[in-house]
């Protein structure tokens, strides 16, 4: 009888792997290991994955180095939800002998979210949930939409998404992005403005680029200083794109009004964060892309890339 190839699925924190497609299908070619829990100790996980020839990552959760994979003699193929994954080394990869593949993706998971977190720091939902249920009733008063103005860091598919969300809500939209031309922001309902303009003029601030060495820290502290007040900002795109560090100074003075954040520098975020413990830092644990239909996306297109490589091998 034919080796059983082994098979990983990392980071399935909500254990739903198994249920958004039919694995039965790969019958007794091959056994299944579900890890629900995430490994940061590069030791332990390197333990943990030396026995499979075949590792599903779910997005960036836990990263593919360089190290790790020079250790993982067994592995063959990675397969990674959504069209791309910056924690994978795909030179590594590729000079060790292992392909990597990717599944397809939904869109519109992720400037929903945010679209949703706006809302709900404009008119104070988590607090007066919890006011109503601790007995209290009407203890804030929240920020219309209609008239306000939104900038908008990266007009690509979610920026542009987020532009027509806006526009639907009467309101005004600024963007910028350090390639962003005129015409591309007119053709997204958006004002091109300076980088400078789009952080003082705006009561919302919404970041959809995508993280490279070039914009990893393209947020800081003197673009945040010129935020008003009574300003949001929020970032469903990657934690690093912001300095983090510049963020907890600004949201602990007070000179913004608060922060929706789904995205974190570590993730899963670390229990003694800062964030967890501010009034004005509503937060989610990076769910942008975690729906029903992407996962059956993901999950089905993970089972399928195996199907291809086992028949190819």
């Amino acid at each position: 009888m034919a080796k059983k190839i082994e098979i990983a699925i990392l980071d399935d924190y909500q254990k739903v792997s198994e249920g958004f497609a039919d694995w039965s299908i790969l019958g007794d070619r091959a056994d299944i290991t579900v890890f629900d829990n995430h490994e940061t100790n590069e030791p332990a996980l390197i333990t943990r994955l030396l026995p499979f020839e075949i590792i599903c990552v779910m997005r960036e959760r836990t990263p593919m180095t360089r190290q790790i994979l020079s250790k993982l003699s067994n592995l063959r193929l990675i397969i990674s939800t959504g069209s791309r994954n910056a924690s994978i080394n795909l030179h590594s990869a590729a000079d060790f002998g292992i392909t990597v593949k990717n599944t397809g993706y939904v869109t519109s998971g992720a400037p929903e979210l945010t679209w949703a977190l706006l809302m709900a720091m404009a008119r104070q939902i988590p607090k007066e949930n919890m006011n109503v249920k601790s007995g209290k009733w009407q203890t804030t008063i929240g920020t219309d939409l209609k008239g306000k103005t939104i900038g908008i860091l990266g007009l690509g598919n979610i920026g542009s998404k987020m532009a027509r969300f806006a526009l639907a809500f009467e309101m005004k939209v600024l963007a910028w992005s350090p390639n962003l031309t005129k015409e591309k922001a007119e053709a997204a309902g958006a004002i091109l403005v300076s980088k400078k303009e789009l952080f003082s003029e705006s009561d919302f601030v919404s970041i959809h680029m995508v993280l490279s060495e070039k914009s990893k820290g393209i947020v800081k502290f003197e673009d945040l200083s010129l935020m008003k007040p009574t300003a949001y900002l929020i970032n469903t795109s990657r934690g690093p794109l912001i300095k983090e560090d510049d963020l907890i100074r600004v949201l602990q003075q007070g000179s913004i009004r608060g922060a929706a954040l789904d995205v974190f520098d570590i993730e899963p975020l670390p229990p003694d964060h800062p964030f967890r413990k501010m009034d004005n830092v509503l937060t989610t644990p990076h769910i942008g892309y975690v729906t029903e239909e992407t996962y059956k996306v993901f999950y089905q297109d993970t089972l399928r890339a195996i199907q291809d490589w086992i028949i190819s091998h």
